[in-house]
């Protein structure tokens, strides 16, 4: 879905300053005809100056490496001014952002923001954190209204996701969060910003997409830029070395032990997991799945990434 976005300053003064709006299109020419080094050069000072389009664009071309030497730090920052503005995109990209590098209650503080506006991939993601009791306190309900408003935008990862809620819980419970989702969705207030240029740096990369989050078997949607090559199953022939270290990756939150256990066959063939071990932890009325363990955060941040499945890494003692 494609959404709309304009800044706030560019509605209300269109008329006085046409070329700020333009310019920034501009930036946008410049991206899709792959001249990426001049988007960044039309995009920075106008960012500079507080276009919050541009903030997000400039924090995209930092994310991508496109332009610029690619700086997760600067995107962040870039990312961080246009949120602060009320830049929907960028509040939904710098909480995915951060949750995924680690800083979950961060990460969620922003993506909370975002889903409180309707924003489907943001309602997908802290819906299932509050479904799960991921970082956030459960809430069941709550998370079925979330993901639900998402489904209703014709969002097809919610879709997906609704559809195993549905096997979870009560028709009863699906009802209150049904009504939930409707009337958050009447009340919502309106982006700050909707530009009707859908100036997004990323987007012929598709720089936004997410992974879909099925709560009923996976934690957390990840994003990413593009599908991460499939790895080779590992060779029955050549068991991996036992792994060592302290941090493990949580790929989902099940209903039951066996639900679980079914979860892990699928994806214990993965070269990524090789050599490592699950855990089934009870939590609440549900069971995560943890996968270990890794030497450090960036060895179970790769292991996500090759499992494609939306996962997250978990620090020890956690």
């Amino acid at each position: 879905m494609v959404l709309r976005r304009l800044v706030a300053a560019a509605i209300l003064g269109a008329a006085a300053s046409p070329l700020w709006a333009q310019t920034v299109r501009a930036g946008i020419d410049a991206w899709q005809r792959a001249d990426y080094s001049a988007a960044v050069a039309i995009w920075r000072p106008l960012a500079e100056r507080g276009d919050a389009d541009a903030a997000f664009n400039l924090g995209q071309a930092y994310r991508l490496g496109r332009g610029v030497q690619t700086n997760l730090a600067l995107a962040k920052a870039w990312f961080e001014r246009a949120a602060n503005k009320g830049h929907i995109d960028a509040q939904t990209t710098l909480g995915l952002l951060l949750f995924q590098s680690g800083d979950q209650a961060a990460g969620l503080k922003w993506l909370k923001t975002a889903a409180e506006q309707g924003e489907p991939r943001a309602l997908l993601v802290y819906g299932t954190a509050l479904f799960n009791g991921d970082g956030v306190t459960q809430n069941p309900v709550l998370g079925y209204a979330y993901v639900s408003w998402a489904a209703a935008q014709g969002f097809g990862p919610a879709r997906e996701t609704l559809g195993d809620l549905d096997k979870l819980m009560s028709v009863q419970d699906r009802k209150k969060g049904l009504e939930l989702a409707m009337s958050k969705a009447k009340t919502a207030p309106r982006p700050v910003l909707q530009s009707k240029a859908t100036p997004i740096a990323g987007r012929p990369a598709k720089p936004q997409k997410v992974a879909p989050a099925k709560p009923a078997q996976v934690a957390i949607a990840k994003p990413v830029t593009k599908p991460a090559a499939k790895p080779a199953p590992a060779s029955p022939m050549s068991p991996a070395p036992a792994a060592s270290g302290a941090w493990r990756i949580q790929l989902g939150a099940f209903n039951n032990r066996a639900s679980a256990e079914a979860g892990y066959r699928k994806l214990a063939g993965n070269a990524a997991l090789g050599g490592r071990s699950p855990q089934y932890i009870p939590f609440n009325q549900f069971i995560r799945l943890r996968v270990g363990p890794f030497a450090s955060k960036e060895s179970a941040a790769a292991a996500c990434s090759a499992v494609r499945v939306a996962c997250f890494p978990v620090a020890p003692g956690k």
